[in-house]
């Protein structure tokens, strides 16, 4: 078994779920290495855990969507959610070769499905202490336009970081984003003002993604004015997007644009909180610099952020709920146009760095110690 697969198994294990004696922990695995698993199995046994395991296969999980009945979904709801009921913690690591394999599922298919499923999600989110990371795949490897060795080495640096190094440049942020109301965002294509007045925000250092490195809130849900465009792909639903340019006001989306617009607005028609912002993110990993169409790492950027139509997180509450979770990401480095942040009229980030001296830890020089 290669090492890194035990080191990455402790990283999971330990670090982001903190399996403990007793603990029963849900192993979803998605088209990934057996000996993963396996590694998985041995790390959270040695910590007294009670391992579960459940295997997917992205293509019989298409089918099984394409043709399923309403009363297939809620009787397989039914008995995921009794499952996930039992779990302390969650880890899911998921490898699919083809990120458009659910692609041709019809969109009522596919709404009918995450309808039934999302009391699942809610369990498993707000219950249970989890971690999804995905795992690296040729076609992953392709996406970042590396050789698959090349971003095999990539993938396991990345994911087993010391995530304890960025904890008071996180703590510094969180502080300043609980203590800010007016935030306004400026960048090619992007006037964006809202205000994140009296809700929490949360770190991320590796306990829930990896990779990781972002601290979250969500915009007060009818302050959002102005518009944005992003300029990292993203794929959603097995649809792949470029482009994106959302316009708000009063918070709600009013106009969305870019390729596959058909497709996009289709999306945010899912449900009346889809239109509405349910998440803002800073992000700041220092080993993750291009995107790849793979929103667990593009969402980690150092210099980007993401302003996510859809659901909130409970942690970060703005009331906003939807089926619909989607990570937008813009870059804010100077190859990619700069832009500012700003929190009550000063500027925090200016063309990816940090420029006030609390934040300073959470620049890449710092971070790559």
């Amino acid at each position: 078994m290669d090492s890194r697969f035990i080191d990455l198994a402790e990283v999971l294990s330990g670090h982001s779920v903190r399996l403990d004696k007793g603990d029963k922990v849900f192993i979803e695995a998605f088209d990934i290495p057996t000996e993963m698993v396996s590694a998985l199995l041995r790390i959270a046994r040695s910590k007294g855990a009670e391992p579960y395991v459940q295997w997917h296969h992205a293509e019989t999980t298409r089918e099984w969507i394409r043709e399923g009945s309403v009363d297939a979904f809620a009787a397989h709801a039914e008995v995921e959610m009794a499952r996930m009921q039992k779990m302390d913690a969650y880890i899911a690591i998921r490898g699919s070769h083809n990120i458009f394999e659910t692609s041709d599922i019809p969109a009522a298919q596919m709404k009918a499905y995450l309808q039934a499923m999302k009391p699942v999600l809610d369990q498993r989110v707000n219950e249970t202490r989890w971690v999804v990371l995905r795992w690296p795949t040729p076609a992953m490897a392709q996406q970042a336009r590396m050789s698959s060795e090349a971003f095999r080495d990539f993938y396991f640096r990345v994911c087993t970081m010391d995530y304890a190094r960025m904890i008071p440049g996180m703590e510094a942020l969180k502080k300043r984003m609980e203590a800010t109301d007016r935030v306004q965002i400026t960048g090619p294509g992007t006037d964006l003002r809202f205000s994140i007045k009296g809700i929490p925000a949360k770190c991320c250092g590796g306990e829930h993604n990896i990779p990781d490195g972002e601290v979250f809130t969500a915009p007060v849900k009818d302050s959002v004015e102005g518009e944005i465009t992003y300029n990292a792909p993203t794929v959603y639903q097995g649809n792949s997007f470029d482009r994106i340019r959302l316009v708000f006001s009063g918070g709600k989306i009013v106009e969305a644009s870019g390729d596959n617009e058909k497709k996009l607005n289709e999306i945010l028609d899912s449900d009346a909180g889809a239109r509405f912002i349910g998440e803002f993110a800073i992000a700041f990993n220092p080993h993750i610099t291009e995107p790849m169409r793979d929103i667990l790492f593009d969402e980690k950027i150092a210099g980007s952020f993401h302003f996510t139509p859809g659901q909130a997180y409970e942690i970060a509450d703005n009331g906003n709920r939807s089926q619909v979770h989607w990570d937008m990401v813009q870059l804010q480095d100077p190859a990619n146009g700069g832009g500012t942040i700003a929190f009550d009229g000063e500027v925090i980030r200016r063309d990816g760095l940090f420029v006030v001296d609390d934040l300073q830890k959470l620049n890449p020089d710092y971070l790559l110690g």
